[in-house]
């Protein structure tokens, strides 16, 4: 199959059909609704299992259950809605199970607004819900990068048997660009059969496998939490994720932007090239684990005069920026949250008057 013209909404529930995830729970909530529109119709067709639930609340839990299973599951919302899945996604982290969650961002607190934004930044990488959890976080900049990045969380789920959010805006769901599912991203659940609850017949085992969050010794508790720790330390040393661009020659100044605002800002960054001035930025494929490293050692560079965090939000990255850049550099932050996205000649602006 080639490249197919689609709606992110549209193309993030096909590439989790092609990723072999066959269970979806959801709850309407806009700029995110045709997900749910789409495999209502496409799941029967492939055998799947595709359920409305009464609530947010209710569908988190149905993940949570699908999960403990063994089944590969995902879910869709947006801002509000994760907001109420929260208290069940901390009982996934904590019972170790691996589940999806795509937050297409609308603007907020409260019910604010459906244009596209950036404010939910830390809700995902902080922990939205209760207790010492993380979330393994993904940005796309557009659709065939949020195709990637389904087909891939649900082996990084695995893999670390923990939730992973892609967190995208309400640009990421609602555009229409060209895009392929690509054959090598399609893979098979792995090692479901060594903890899942999925019935000692069925893994032909006499071990009966308990999936559970409530730990009353407290030595015990420490170690569960010692546990998860130790995993989110190894997705720090291998699965950072970020793309640099115009950073392998001279610059004055480092823009760090993910999803959709990148994309601005690159058009910024040439247009900079015209006018002389050379800007380097670092991407965040994955917002946790962030890439410190990276952002250090980029600002770091001698030519390098200042540090630029723009995003859709009143800023919320740049607080994991300014961490990342230790003081070498001045950090700054600009952005929007009403729903309007800066043009490139509003950043092309921002950076001539920091010169």
């Amino acid at each position: 199959m080639g490249k197919v013209l689609m709606k992110g909404n549209e193309a993030i529930a096909e590439a989790a059909i092609r990723a072999g995830c066959l269970n979806y729970f959801g709850y309407p909530i806009t700029p995110q609704n045709e997900v749910a529109e789409y495999l209502s119709r496409r799941l029967p067709e492939v055998g799947g299992v595709f359920l409305q639930g009464e609530s947010e609340i209710a569908v988190s839990y149905m993940v949570f259950g699908a999960a403990a299973c063994g089944a590969r599951v995902f879910t869709t919302s947006s801002s509000p809605g994760i907001s109420l899945m929260s208290e069940a996604i901390s009982y996934i982290a904590a019972a170790q199970c691996p589940a999806v969650f795509v937050n297409i961002m609308r603007g907020g607190p409260g019910l604010g607004g459906i244009l596209p934004s950036q404010a939910d930044y830390f809700q995902a990488t902080k922990g939205g819900g209760h207790g010492d959890y993380r979330l393994f976080v993904m940005a796309p900049a557009g659709v065939q990068e949020v195709v990637e990045m389904v087909m891939m969380a649900f082996p990084i789920a695995e893999k670390y048997r923990n939730p992973v959010m892609i967190l995208g805006d309400g640009l990421i769901g609602q555009m229409m660009e060209p895009v392929e599912f690509p054959e090598h991203l399609k893979s098979e659940p792995s090692n479901k059969d060594a903890w899942a609850t999925n019935g000692m017949d069925a893994r032909g085992s006499k071990q009966r496998n308990l999936v559970r969050t409530l730990f009353l010794d407290p030595d015990e508790l420490e170690r569960n939490n010692l546990t998860l720790k130790a995993k989110y330390e190894q997705m720090a040393r291998e699965d950072i994720r970020f793309v640099p661009y115009n950073t392998e020659s001279e610059y004055q100044i480092l823009i760090v932007s993910y999803g959709t605002m990148s994309r601005v800002v690159q058009t910024a960054i040439d247009g900079l090239k015209t006018r002389g001035i050379q800007v380097g930025l670092i991407r965040p494929q994955t917002l946790f684990p962030f890439p410190e490293k990276a952002i250090y050692e980029a600002a770091s560079k001698e030519s390098c005069r200042i540090v630029f965090s723009i995003e859709l939000s009143m800023g919320q990255m740049v607080e994991d920026v300014d961490r990342s850049v230790r003081g070498r550099r001045p950090v700054r932050w600009y952005g929007k949250s009403g729903g309007d996205v800066p043009t490139p000649e509003e950043i092309m602006d921002l950076i001539q008057s920091a010169i």
